[in-house]
């Protein structure tokens, strides 16, 4: 059986930050709502708990709480933040409001006898950000860890394996966090560490193999990387009783369709559909304006095209998709809320003739999904594509879609990535992009007035989208970038820079 965390989700905005460091010390964690029945929790075994921080009150009468018997399941926990004042308050410890909210970095002395200590230095600095804090800890636990402010920085039950920290040290921002996290999963819990994408692709395609028999799947294939690493992993366990559909809506970046054909059909050989409907979409978009009814057209089109060239395959016995682990979570997973739907995991087509649907990415986090993509020895250009949104270029031209507007947005758009590359900072931002707005100004070139188009460029720094910042991008750059555009992309004449960050605004315009 595999080793196992389990990370309750107190709603903290940390989440799924705390299970992907985990992860990447080599053991499986899996998220799961705090008020998750024990008998569900016992029977995965786990090897250990984290609770997570969360906006609520833990004085509060409805403030969330797991299960009270969990405390004596004999299976170590560690609280983080709300997590911590949970374990405290719920074991018979004091929980009290702060005179000042401690935010920020923050000095901390550390009790290095500690096991959840071990190794590290005894003076450090932490990431504090709570305005309740434990003023004393239960019956049975020390305090190992203080600050300034807050005297029960940490507190330990060493005999029974349970911890509380006020601190986040799933951060980096938090000196020697890992390495906190580390003892935690190895010192205290026993670990043995066999969480690694290569013993992840053995038994993922010991699985589908299992599963699947003499069957056939049918994948929707976008280009994107998680419908481009599942068609991989797929065609590894099944080979040619994979069947992929590609669908081009016209939407797509320059040569992007080319590409996948190039790679998915001439590289791998695998049995790809591909199904040029552009001029159907945008027969569909024409007139429309409202960002999201978009959105709402180009899914609900895709599905039909995809049932149409389904339909023509026949019954097949799994439908394959790229649902990737927070798509799952965020589409509410248990009692968890729903942050937003997904198509992968709710929107599935009325009319495949098919048994059952195979997710070989579920359990992935999106920089574990390219890190599988690797192990399998995709091409980079594949695994490191930049996030793109489905509905495509759509929602980065303001205003209606029409076959001219995406041909200069594709244009532009190719200029602003190739100078990025060539300038040898594709690495460093997360995502870059061009968007065609709808205002145009007065310009000048020769000696004529010209009334044309103004192009936005927009690139950001992110670890994983939630938050973003603006990309300082030196201005030889950009100047090269607005001279090449205003060069060679015909009714354009003005080029702007976005330097908003997210908050407040989204990475993509629409």
């Amino acid at each position: 059986m595999r080793e196992k965390i389990i990370v309750l989700d107190f709603g903290g905005q940390y989440n799924q930050l705390i299970a992907r460091r985990v992860r990447d010390l080599h053991v499986y964690a899996e998220i799961l709502p705090y008020d998750t029945p024990l008998e569900r929790i016992i029977e995965m075994a786990p090897i250990g708990i984290i609770f997570t921080g969360g906006p609520s009150t833990v004085t509060d009468a409805d403030a969330p709480c797991c299960d009270a018997r969990l405390f004596d399941a004999g299976i170590p926990i560690l609280g983080i933040c709300y997590g911590s004042q949970l374990l405290g308050s719920a074991l018979g410890g004091s929980v009290k409001r702060a005179q000042h909210r401690e935010y920020g970095k923050t000095n901390i002395s550390y009790d290095v006898t500690c096991p959840l200590f071990a190794g590290i230095e005894q003076q450090s600095v932490c990431w504090m950000s709570h305005t309740y804090y434990v003023e004393a800890p239960p019956p049975g636990f020390v305090v190992a860890a203080s600050t300034k402010s807050c005297e029960v920085a940490a507190f330990a039950d060493e005999k029974r394996k349970l911890y509380g920290v006020q601190f986040h040290p799933e951060v980096v921002h938090t000196r020697f966090g890992n390495e906190i996290l580390k003892n935690f999963l190895y010192l205290i819990c026993g670990a043995k560490g066999g969480w690694t994408m290569q013993n992840y692709v053995e038994a993922a395609v010991e699985d589908i193999r299992y599963r699947v028999g003499s069957g056939r799947v049918l994948l929707g294939l976008s280009g994107g990387v998680d419908s481009s690493v599942a068609a991989v992993l797929l065609d590894k366990a099944v080979g040619n009783r994979l069947i992929c559909i590609f669908v081009d809506h016209g939407l797509l970046r320059k040569d992007e369709a080319k590409q996948v054909k190039e790679v998915f059909d001439d590289a791998y050989d695998m049995n790809l559909i591909c199904v040029d409907a552009s001029g159907r979409f945008l027969d569909k978009l024409a007139g429309v304006i409202e960002p999201e009814k978009k959105r709402k057209i180009i899914g609900e089109e895709f599905i039909r095209v995809f049932e149409e060239e389904a339909a023509k395959i026949g019954a097949v016995d799994f439908l394959a998709q790229g649902t990737i682990y927070p798509d799952v979570i965020e589409s509410g997973n248990g009692n968890a809320a729903v942050i937003k739907s997904h198509h992968n995991v709710g929107g599935l087509p009325d009319h495949v003739d098919f048994r059952e649907i195979i997710e070989p990415l579920r359990e992935l986090f999106k920089d574990e999904v390219r890190a599988l993509g690797e192990t399998l020895g995709m091409q980079h250009h594949i695994v490191w594509r930049q996030p793109f949104p489905g509905p495509g270029l759509a929602i980065r031209i303001i205003g209606e879609v029409t076959r001219e507007k995406v041909c200069t947005l594709q244009i532009a758009d190719h200029i602003f990535r190739e100078e990025i590359a060539l300038a040898g900072l594709d690495a460093a931002i997360w995502q870059y992009f061009a968007v065609l707005t709808d205002m145009r100004s007065v310009g000048v070139m020769g000696d004529e007035r010209t009334y044309e188009h103004t192009i936005a460029l927009r690139a950001v720094t992110s670890v994983d989208g939630m938050t973003a910042d603006w990309a300082q991008i030196p201005h030889e750059v950009l100047g090269k970038v607005s001279s090449r555009i205003i060069n060679e992309v015909a009714g354009t004449n003005r080029i702007v820079y976005d330097i908003t960050s997210k908050p407040p605004a989204t990475i993509e315009w629409e």
